[in-house]
């Protein structure tokens, strides 16, 4: 998975990043080598032809009258067409801004820029052009009194060659610029997998360790080699690593002496509690007997009270310091789910204010203490925070492979904010009032002991209104029937 997302990701955008500046690179190098390549062809081309065209023109033009007539300047085209008959060239001149003379087959149709310029210029001139497809290159050779000691009139000696073998040449020079930026693109692509597989190495060995980190490995560490900026990261990387696992030893250890302290002070606590609670239960024998004035009797009550309630919350402690230190166990029995959940109401005496839905002959094999635990908690939670009017439902439902258990009531729900911290410790409903009856430890035992049966247990609130908490166990063995019984 690491590769093939690598693959897709940071080691392609690398290769393509590298191929496509390499094949940017061939290209423009090609087309710039091609491009200088034509040049000096067609350069070089132009500057023969009009060495050459000087050269026959310095040996024929003495020969010419001071005022040519057509004649002459037929008979001079003529020796320059038979001069350059192996460049293949025609030529054609101009006396005074007249028309063009040849010697025999007319030249190509000539540039009109090119003859524009030609008429006014005092230096040789060249334009390429294509005519029948081919290209063509026209130059044009003013011929001057200072060409001619003896003054002869102005003189426009044109000539005109095809480039057909100077193309040849540009073709090939361009199939071998292309042949050379080729191997060169591709090449490019192995050096853009070996550099990316260099670069990606280091990255690679960070993600596994962000992995292993990440799965509760704060002792893991990346080796380290050089100066770059990926080895700063490596190094960074081992010393946040170093860091979190410092803090998270400090955390375990803050947070195991801290429940050592809860179960050992719970532990010494629960001896004197005993004892006081044997105290105010003969203490509260005698109030009831009439013997105590009614202030003493109200102060009684009012200690007796809070030394069951001191008592309720040692033994919650006691049990979730149990969880902590993994020393909860589950003594399994199978039992009837319907049986289970009557005596627990009756026990409690809430028989007469809940209702159950419950199917007939429903067993599974759970540890009835515990899920009495569990129903206590849900149905008193329920009671005491929906209100002594409202009415609480127990509804039990066998699926394919887990038993579903809802207690839901009609009243104002569970607040919004506290939803998501309904099954954390000492997490209360009415945080507003400095003491309420419970201890906020309930429902976070009740929780404990549903994951200690593989099941889960969920808070939420219904459409119209009223909290439902749900018990979700396994049904590792039960035998729902159709039939099914309801009390109230």
């Amino acid at each position: 998975m690491i590769r093939l997302s690598l693959a897709r990701g940071l080691r392609a955008q690398l290769v393509m990043a590298f191929f496509l500046v390499s094949a940017l690179s061939a290209v423009v190098a090609a087309a710039v080598t091609f491009h200088q390549g034509r040049t000096a062809i067609v350069e070089r081309a132009q500057a023969d032809a009009l060495q050459e065209l000087r050269a026959h023109l310095a040996s024929r033009t003495p020969d010419l009258p001071a005022d040519p007539a057509e004649a002459d300047l037929r008979a001079l085209a003529l020796q320059l067409d038979r001069a350059m008959g192996t460049r293949g060239w025609r030529t054609a001149l101009s006396y005074r801004g007249g028309p063009l003379v040849t010697a025999g087959e007319p030249p190509p149709p000539l540039p009109a820029p090119l003859r524009a310029r030609a008429a006014t210029a005092t230096t040789a001139l060249a334009q390429r052009f294509h005519h029948v497809r081919s290209p063509w290159l026209a130059v044009a050779l003013p011929v001057t009194a200072a060409a001619r000691p003896d003054g002869p009139a102005p003189l426009v000696v044109y000539a005109s060659f095809p480039l057909t073998s100077q193309q040849q040449d540009v073709d090939t020079l361009a199939a071998a610029a292309r042949a050379a930026a080729l191997p060169v693109a591709v090449a490019s692509i192995a050096v853009a997998l070996l550099a990316a597989r260099r670069l990606l190495r280091p990255v690679r060995r960070l993600r596994a360790a962000a992995v292993q980190m990440a799965g509760g490995r704060l002792d893991t560490r990346v080796n380290v080699a050089g100066e770059d900026e990926l080895a700063d990261l490596g190094r960074t990387f081992n010393t946040m690593a170093a860091t979190l696992q410092a803090d998270a030893d400090t955390l375990r250890a803050m947070e195991a002496r801290a429940r050592r302290f809860a179960a050992d002070v719970s532990h010494e606590l629960r001896t004197p509690l005993a004892a006081m609670s044997a105290v105010t239960e003969v203490l509260d024998a005698g109030a009831a007997g009439g013997r105590l004035t009614p202030l003493t009797a109200e102060a009684l009550h009012l200690v007796s009270d809070e030394t069951r309630r001191l008592t309720r919350l040692v033994e919650d402690l006691i049990e979730v310091s149990r969880f902590d230190a993994g020393a909860a166990v589950l003594h399994l029995d199978e039992v009837d789910l319907g049986e289970l959940i009557t005596n627990t109401l009756a026990l409690r005496h809430w028989q007469e204010r809940v209702r159950t839905e419950i199917p007939a002959g429903l067993r599974a094999r759970l540890d009835p203490r515990r899920v009495d635990v569990i129903l206590a908690n849900l149905v008193g939670n329920a009671l005491r925070h929906g209100g002594a009017a409202v009415p609480v439902l127990v509804r039990v439902r066998a699926e394919t492979d887990r038993l579903v258990v809802t207690v839901s009531d009609d009243g104002p729900g569970i607040p919004a904010d506290l939803l998501p911290h309904v099954f954390d410790r000492f997490t209360k409903g009415d945080a507003a009032r400095a003491r309420t009856e419970g201890s906020g430890l309930g429902l976070a035992i009740a929780a404990e002991n549903a994951r200690l049966h593989g099941g889960t247990l969920t808070a939420a609130n219904h459409a119209r209104g009223g909290a439902v908490l749900t018990l979700t166990l396994p049904a590792t063995s039960s035998t729902p029937s159709p039939s099914s019984s309801t009390a109230s």
